[in-house]
């Protein structure tokens, strides 16, 4: 497709453009991904895009999840994703690494720089909460369209996360609040974690002036459950990297225990995973 492209647009813009084509077309599965490799090898499984989660970003770097990262901790994390993959990027930025709208601005501003052509940011200012006011979280989106505005990439996506459920601060009816400031603010989706009520995120999917992202877990609705509900974006947070780590633990206590090497069986193979980087 034409992208309109002039010598002052942004070099991602393209990438920018397919995602926002990928978020329009049904729903979106985005198998979340922690580092370079993590990232290369869901591409190689089929993914349109990679999402990163914080929580495994933060583990991978020796960091526990919350707001833990710096935020040139984080861009540098995203930076080696982004050139790990030829699929867009969008980058979990957990509160924008900083409280004031000038924070998330610089936050943004960065990842931009470092080839992201999505952003995730969160109105928890701690793990429990509290959120930032509505209105003061509007300026903070404001903030981050603006800088991506100005720095080249406006079709940026940008989804604004709620922790209302996450962290049993409210109901229905404060996160379509939210979600009324935040679509007014430049928001393009609305990610609302730790909702698992199917009738009460159906009902979110018809209200919500957003587009609504909502996380796949374990024992939970799967991907076909979510989409009947309306949902057009599906993450997994942290699930991917709990399950590699969870691998890798197993496979070293067998190791250290009896010594066999059964949990190594069906690994993929040295080549294949060689084989993901190019030079």
């Amino acid at each position: 497709m034409s992208t309109g492209t002039t010598t002052h647009a942004h070099p991602a813009r393209e990438r920018a453009l397919r995602l926002r084509e990928l978020l329009a077309d049904g729903v979106l599965v985005l198998p979340n991904a922690w580092d370079a490799g993590s990232a290369a090898v869901i591409a190689s499984a089929g993914a349109p895009a990679i999402a990163t989660t914080s929580g495994g970003v933060s583990w991978s770097l020796g960091r526990g999840d919350g707001h833990r990262l710096a935020r040139g901790e984080a861009v540098e994390a995203a930076r080696r994703i982004v050139a790990a993959v030829d699929v867009p990027v969008t980058v979990d930025a957990e509160g924008g690494y900083g409280p004031l709208p000038a924070d998330v601005a610089a936050t943004v501003t960065a990842l931009v720089g470092a080839g992201a052509v999505g952003v995730n940011l969160e109105d928890s200012t701690a793990v429990g909460g509290p959120l930032h006011p509505v209105a003061e979280q509007a300026g903070r989106l404001r903030a981050a369209r603006a800088a991506a505005v100005a720095a080249g990439l406006p079709e940026l996506v940008l989804n604004a996360r709620t922790d209302v459920f996450l962290f049993g601060l409210g109901g229905l009816d404060d996160v379509l609040a939210r979600a009324g400031a935040y679509a007014a603010a430049g928001a393009d989706g609305l990610f609302v974690p730790g909702l698992l009520d199917l009738d009460l995120l159906a009902e979110l999917c018809r209200r919500s002036p957003l587009p609504v992202n909502a996380m796949a877990v374990a024992g939970g609705l799967g991907v076909a459950e979510l989409a009947a509900a309306g949902v057009r974006r599906v993450t997994v947070g942290t699930g991917l990297a709990q399950l590699a780590y969870t691998a890798a633990r197993r496979a070293a206590a067998e190791l250290l225990g009896p010594g066999t090497v059964r949990e190594l069986d069906g690994a993929l193979g040295f080549g294949e995973l060689n084989g993901l980087y190019g030079g």
